[in-house]
């Protein structure tokens, strides 16, 4: 076994090639079968409100610069 980047043959490159190829698919097909199975969550119709708040604070600082 290989333990150095530097000292690596061809078929630990392959390994490692090949074990990235895997990953990849693995993630590709956990993300459509999640998509498949569940077509009402979408995350581009997410939206965010601003909702300000006044603080009672705030109120008094304004009414002492007047």
């Amino acid at each position: 076994m290989n333990h150095s980047i530097y000292t690596v043959d061809k078929a630990t490159h392959l390994k490692i090639v090949v074990a990235g190829l895997l990953a990849g698919i693995a993630i590709v097909t956990t993300a459509l079968t999640f998509h498949l199975t569940h077509p009402d969550i979408n995350v581009q119709k997410t939206k965010s409100l601003a909702v300000y708040h006044p603080h009672p604070i705030q109120g008094l600082i304004k009414l002492a610069q007047r």
